[in-house]
């Protein structure tokens, strides 16, 4: 059996970014439960030299509306990324999943073999789709994905691994 690009791809997104909205939903109950401000999980990170929480959503959100489009053959759509707050955040997670959902199976795949270029850190990385997809885009969206759901986990915010797994179909 041979699994496509699309399924490889857009539902497999959409099923992050809705477990991230859930947790980000969760991770606003919680501060009004303890009678804090919600902007300060917002700006929480890890460690120092990290992102914070808002970046982990920035990136997440940027690397699957691009791969969409990239693998489609279109330009990304541009996000201002300057959300500061969790509804914000929500907002931008919601808009991600409204984008992804207007692609078909018949933009996405038979796109193994296009050719994707990406300037990072003023260098040039060339890939075929298939490992643009399996090898760049996925690994990084599943870093960020649990990068937030860490942060929220290490600042108190009851969520386990159900949370972070979402709704299994």
């Amino acid at each position: 059996m041979n699994i496509s690009m699309y399924q490889a791809s857009v539902p497999t997104f959409i099923h992050g970014l809705t477990s991230l909205v859930t947790l980000l939903e969760k991770a606003t109950a919680y501060a009004e439960a303890k009678k804090f401000d919600p902007t300060i999980l917002v700006n929480s990170r890890l460690f120092p030299d990290m992102l914070p929480l808002a970046a982990q959503i920035r990136i997440a959100t940027d690397g699957v509306k691009g791969a969409a489009a990239r693998l489609s053959g279109q330009e990304p759509p541009v996000y201002e990324d300057n959300e500061q707050t969790m509804p914000e955040l929500i907002a931008r997670l919601q808009k991600t999943i409204a984008y992804l959902k207007t692609f078909t199976p018949e933009q996405i795949d038979g796109s193994e073999e296009r050719k994707i270029t990406l300037k990072i850190g003023g260098h040039a990385l060339g890939f075929s789709g298939i490992d643009y997809l399996l090898t760049f885009v996925k690994p990084n969206f599943y870093f960020h994905v649990t990068t937030a759901y860490n942060i929220l986990r290490h600042n108190g915010v009851e969520i386990g691994k159900g949370d972070y797994l979402g709704k299994i179909q």
